[in-house]
C-alpha cells in the first residue's frame, strides 16, 4: 500500500515538475508565443471565413424519420423542399404572365408554376373548379409556385430569390422556407457582429470596474478573443455550423472561459507578493493555475458534450463547437495571456486603480450566522420552480423566432391568411397506387377536421379535368421518378395539438392505401421536433448531472459532495427555467433543452472554487463556521466578477436581438449566470456548514487528520 502510495506521488511530482518546465518555457520564450499566436490567427481567419453556415435547424432531424426521408424524396426527385409561394397582388392577367416570365429566366429557378400553365387565363376566375380556383386566387390576390433547382439553403437558391426580389414591386410577396432562409440568413450576418461586440463592450464595463487594472481587460479580451478565432477556425473540420451556434459561440466562450484568465490574473498577483521575480512568479502562476482551472475546466466540456446525446443534431452541432472552445480557451488562458500580462506588466500596474466591489465581510458573516435560515429557503425555493419549469410554455414553430417585419414573414402571414395555407403536408406515395385507391385516399383525407384543400395528380384527372387535358408540366411536378406527391393545406397551425392529431390521421389513412408512403413537411417535421425534444432533454439533463457528478467525484474524492454542488446548481437552473411561467413567457424548444446544460457547466466552477476553499481552510484547522468565513471572504470577489462578466456577455445580445431564439436563449443564460451566483454565495455554504460532518466521513482526506 505505502509502496503505491509513493508510486502515485512520485507521478503527481513529475506531472507537476514537467507543467513547471513548460510554465518556464512560456515566460522565457513570451515573445516567440505571441508572434506563433498571431500567425495561427491567418489560417484561422481562412478557416472561418470558410465554414459553412446551416440556417435550417429541420435538417438537423435524424434521417431515419419517415418525415425526414419523404423530405428527401420531395426535395431530390420533386424538388419542393425549395419552393417559393409568391403572392401577387391587383395585377391583371398579362401582368402576371410577364413576370412570370421573368421569373423562370432567372438563374436557379427550375420552372413556375400558375394558373396558365392548366388552362386559359381568358377564362373568369368564377368559372374555373372550386378545387383549382382555391389554390390560385384569394380576393383580390393570385399565388404562383416557384419550383427552384437547388436546395432551400443552397447559395444558388439564396442568389436566385435576391433575383426575384429584384424583378418584384410592392404588389409581390414571397414567402416559403427559400425566403425565410434568405430572410433569417440576412439577419444572422447583420446582427452577429453587433452581438460580439456589445459583448466585448458589457464585459470590459464589468471588467474594469471588478479588477483593479484598467488596461487588464483589454489583455485579457485579446488573449480570448484570439482563442475565439482559433475555435472558429477550426470549425472548418466540422463541416458546418447552425446560425445559432455562429450567433452564440463567441459570446458563451467569451463568458464562459473568462474564469480561466481571472484565476491566472489572481494568482500571478498573489505569487508577486512572495517573489519578486516577475517571470518565476508567472512560472508559478501558470503552474497552479493550469492544475486548478483542469477540474472546473472538465465539467464546462463535460456539460457541453451532454448537449452530444440529443437525436436532434443540433445539440452536437453546439456542444462539440462549445467543448472545443472551452478546450482552446483553457490552452491560450496558460500560453498566450501569460505572455501577454509579462509583455504589459509596467503598463497593468501604472494604471491599477480601485474596484466597486466590497470586502464583502457583512455578507460572509450574514451568511455563516444564519446557515440554517438558507437551508430550510434552499428546500421551499424547489416547490415553486419544479412546478413552474414544468408548465413553462415552449414553441416548436421556427418562423416563430422571426421578426414579423421580415418580408418573407409578412408574405408567410399572408398566404395563412389568404389562401388558409397555415400548414402545407407533403405526401409520397408509390407511383404504382391504383388511381382509384389514390383517390379514395384523397376523399378520405379531405373529410379530416382542419384540411383545406388537397391537390394530387389522381384528383385533378377527373370530372374537374380530363386526363387528355392534363398538361405535362402538372403531371411532372405531381408524378414523377416512381412517386406521386400529394399536397395537402391545412388550417391548423404546425406543433399544435389539433394539427399533430391531423397528423397522426393522415399517417394512418396513408399506410391503410401504401404501406411505404411517407408524410412530410414543415408540419410532420415539426411534429417530430416537439417528440425528440422531449426525449432529448431528458437525456440531455441526465447524461450532464451524470456527467459532471463523475468529475466532481473524481476532483474531490468524494460522495457526498458531488450530490451537494450539482443540487445546488440544479436549484439555480430550476429557478431560471420557471421563471418564464410566472412571468408569462414562451420560450423556444431550443432553450429548454440546451439552457440547463450551459448552466451546469458554465457555473459549478463557481461552486468547485468555493468547495475547495472550505476544504483547504477545515485542512488549516478551522472550525466549519471560521472555514467557511474565510473561504467566503476568498472566494466572493471572484464568482461575483466571473458571473457578471457572464451576466455582461450575454445580456446586452438579449435586449437588443431581433431573432427571438438568440433573444431567449441570451437572456435565459445571462439570467442563470446570476441566479447560480446568489445561489452559490448563500445556498452553498449552508449546504456544506449543515453536512460537514457527513462530507468529513463521505469524502478521502476532507481534513488532515
Amino acid at each position: 500500500m505505502n509502496s503505491s502510495r509513493r508510486l502515485k506521488g512520485l507521478m503527481i511530482a513529475e506531472r507537476e515538475d514537467n507543467m513547471k518546465k513548460f510554465a518556464r518555457m512560456v515566460v522565457k520564450h513570451r515573445k516567440l508565443v505571441l508572434l506563433i499566436g498571431v500567425l495561427l490567427m491567418i489560417p484561422s481567419l481562412y478557416g472561418m471565413t470558410n465554414t459553412r453556415v446551416n440556417y435550417d435547424l429541420l435538417t438537423y432531424l435524424p434521417q431515419e424519420l419517415d418525415s425526414m426521408k419523404g423530405q428527401e424524396v420531395v426535395d431530390k426527385v420533386f424538388h419542393k423542399a425549395a419552393t417559393g409561394l409568391l403572392i401577387i397582388e391587383d395585377m391583371e392577367s398579362k401582368d402576371v404572365i410577364k413576370l412570370k416570365e421573368k421569373i423562370d429566366e432567372v438563374e436557379g429557378v427550375e420552372k413556375t408554376l400558375w394558373i396558365s400553365d392548366l388552362m386559359d387565363i381568358t377564362i373568369p376566375k368564377e368559372f374555373l373548379p372550386s378545387d383549382i380556383k382555391d389554390v390560385f386566387y384569394s380576393e383580390n390576390s393570385t399565388l404562383m409556385m416557384i419550383e427552384f433547382t437547388h436546395e432551400a439553403a443552397s447559395d444558388k437558391t439564396q442568389t436566385a430569390i435576391e433575383d426575384i426580389r429584384g424583378i418584384m414591386n410592392k404588389q409581390c410577396f414571397l414567402s416559403g422556407m427559400s425566403a425565410i432562409l434568405r430572410d433569417t440568413i440576412k439577419l444572422a450576418d447583420k446582427e452577429t457582429p453587433i452581438y460580439v461586440l456589445l459583448a466585448v463592450v458589457l464585459a470590459t464595463i464589468v471588467l474594469a470596474l471588478t479588477l483593479e487594472s484598467t488596461i487588464v481587460p483589454l489583455i485579457f479580451l485579446a488573449a480570448i478573443g484570439i482563442a475565439i478565432l482559433y475555435n472558429f477556425g477550426t470549425n472548418i473540420f466540422l463541416g458546418e455550423i447552425s446560425y445559432i451556434t455562429k450567433s452564440l459561440a463567441a459570446v458563451l466562450q467569451l463568458g464562459v472561459t473568462m474564469d480561466f484568465s481571472i484565476f491566472l490574473l489572481h494568482r500571478y498577483e498573489d505569487e508577486l507578493k512572495i517573489n519578486s521575480n516577475k517571470e518565476e512568479a508567472m512560472a508559478v502562476a501558470i503552474t497552479k493555475t493550469a492544475t486548478s482551472i483542469a477540474g472546473s475546466s472538465l465539467t464546462t466540456i463535460a456539460g457541453f458534450l451532454a448537449l452530444a446525446v440529443m437525436k436532434l443534431g443540433l445539440g452536437k452541432d453546439i456542444g462539440f463547437v462549445m467543448a472545443k472552445g472551452v478546450f482552446i480557451g483553457v490552452i491560450c488562458t496558460i500560453t498566450i495571456l501569460p505572455a501577454l500580462i509579462l509583455t504589459f506588466n509596467k503598463v497593468i500596474h501604472r494604471f491599477n486603480h480601485g474596484t466597486v466591489l466590497p470586502s464583502f465581510n457583512g455578507t460572509a458573516n450574514f451568511v455563516t450566522k444564519h446557515y440554517k435560515k438558507f437551508v430550510v429557503l434552499f428546500v421551499l425555493l424547489f416547490i415553486p420552480f419544479i412546478y413552474g419549469k414544468a408548465n413553462t410554455e415552449v414553441y416548436y414553430n421556427l418562423d416563430e423566432s422571426l421578426p414579423r417585419n421580415l418580408d418573407s414573414i409578412v408574405a408567410l402571414d399572408k398566404l395563412k391568411t389568404g389562401y388558409d395555407m397555415t400548414t402545407t403536408h407533403m405526401i409520397v406515395i408509390d407511383s404504382e397506387t391504383p388511381s382509384y385507391q389514390v383517390k379514395d385516399m384523397l376523399g378520405e383525407i379531405e373529410q379530416l377536421p382542419g384540411v383545406q384543400s388537397v391537390i394530387g395528380y389522381d384528383k385533378l384527372v377527373g370530372p374537374a379535368i380530363p386526363y387528355e387535358y392534363v398538361p405535362d408540366k402538372l403531371k411532372d411536378i405531381l408524378e414523377k421518378g416512381g412517386h406521386k406527391l400529394i399536397l395537402v393545406n391545412s388550417s391548423f397551425k404546425a406543433a399544435t395539438d389539433e394539427q399533430n392529431k391531423q397528423l397522426q390521421d393522415i399517417n394512418y389513412i396513408v399506410k391503410k392505401y401504401d404501406e411505404k408512403g411517407m408524410v412530410t413537411g414543415e408540419g410532420a417535421l415539426t411534429k417530430d421536433l416537439v417528440e425528440l425534444a422531449d426525449v432529448d432533454f431528458k437525456n440531455v439533463s441526465i447524461a450532464s448531472i451524470l456527467a459532471v457528478f463523475a468529475i466532481i467525484l473524481l476532483v474531490f474524492g468524494s460522495i457526498s459532495i458531488p450530490i451537494i454542488l450539482v443540487g445546488t446548481i440544479e436549484l439555480a437552473i430550476f429557478i431560471n427555467m420557471g421563471t418564464p411561467y410566472y412571468t408569462n413567457t414562451t420560450i423556444p424548444f431550443v432553450s429548454s433543452i440546451v439552457i440547463g446544460t450551459i448552466q451546469l457547466g458554465a457555473t459549478v466552477d463557481y461552486a468547485i472554487l468555493l468547495t475547495t476553499r472550505f476544504r483547504e481552510e477545515i485542512r488549516n484547522g478551522h472550525d466549519k463556521l471560521e472555514a467557511m468565513r474565510i473561504s467566503l471572504l476568498g472566494s466572493v470577489r471572484s464568482i461575483v466578477t466571473s458571473a457578471l462578466t457572464f451576466f455582461g456577455a450575454t445580456v446586452g445580445v438579449g435586449f437588443i436581438a431581433d431573432m427571438e431564439m438568440i433573444k431567449s436563449l441570451t437572456g435565459m443564460i445571462s439570467r442563470g449566470a446570476i441566479i447560480s451566483m446568489f445561489v452559490i454565495i448563500f445556498m452553498l455554504p449552508a449546504l456544506l456548514l449543515l453536512f460537514e460532518g457527513f462530507i468529513a466521513k463521505t469524502s478521502r482526506k476532507w481534513r488532515r487528520n
